[in-house]
C-alpha cells in the first residue's frame, strides 16, 4: 500500500523496459527460470526487462542464487520488494550488487489526499456517484488504514458502495 509495485511499473515504463512480475510467496524456481528466459531473448534482441520480485524473504538461498548471473550480465534489472529486513532475508551477494530503499508508510495527510481525489475523480475513481463524505470521515479512513494506500481506498469504496443513499439520494 506505499506504491512498491507502482514504482517498478513507473520504472519499467520510464526506462522503456519490459515489466515482469512475480511474488515469491507462489513463484518457484521453474517461474524464474521463464522469466530469465525471456529476458536474455529480448536482451539479445536489444530490449530490457525489469522483474520486480515482491517478498523476496520468500525465497530460499538457491532461489535467490539463481538470480545472480543472470543480474550479474544485465540480463534484467531486479527489483525486489520486502516487509523484512533485506539484510538478514536477502542473501549477501544479491545485497552486495543491489542499492537498498525503504519506503516509509504514508502520512494521514497523504491518505485524506489520496481518498478526497478518489471520491472526485470521475475516470479512476467514485466521482461519477452522487456521493457526500464528511471531512471526517475522510481523516478516519486515512488514520486507521495505518499508512496503507489500498487499505484506505479499499475501506471507501466499501463505505460507499454499501452505505443506502439519504433521502436527498
Amino acid at each position: 500500500g506505499t506504491g512498491k509495485t507502482g514504482l517498478a511499473r513507473i520504472i519499467s515504463h520510464q526506462t522503456k523496459a519490459r515489466f515482469e512480475w512475480l511474488n515469491a510467496a507462489t513463484a518457484g524456481l521453474d517461474d524464474l527460470r521463464k522469466v530469465m528466459q525471456r529476458a536474455r531473448l529480448l536482451k539479445k534482441q536489444g530490449g530490457r526487462t525489469v522483474l520486480f520480485l515482491d517478498e523476496i524473504h520468500r525465497f530460499n538461498k538457491l532461489q535467490q542464487d539463481a538470480l545472480l548471473p543472470d543480474v550479474e550480465e544485465g540480463n534484467l534489472v531486479l527489483i525486489a520488494a520486502t516487509v523484512e529486513n533485506p539484510f538478514f532475508y536477502v542473501n549477501s551477494a544479491l545485497l552486495s550488487r543491489s542499492q537498498v530503499f525503504e519506503l516509509k508508510a504514508l502520512t494521514e495527510d497523504d491518505l485524506y489526499k489520496i481518498l478526497y481525489r478518489a471520491l472526485h475523480d470521475a475516470e479512476r475513481g467514485l466521482g461519477k456517484m452522487p456521493l457526500r463524505v464528511d471531512e471526517d470521515v475522510l481523516y478516519h479512513l486515512a488514520h486507521i488504514a495505518d499508512g496503507d494506500a489500498r487499505r484506505a481506498l479499499s475501506a471507501l469504496e466499501i463505505a460507499c458502495l454499501t452505505t443506502p443513499p439519504d433521502a436527498g439520494g
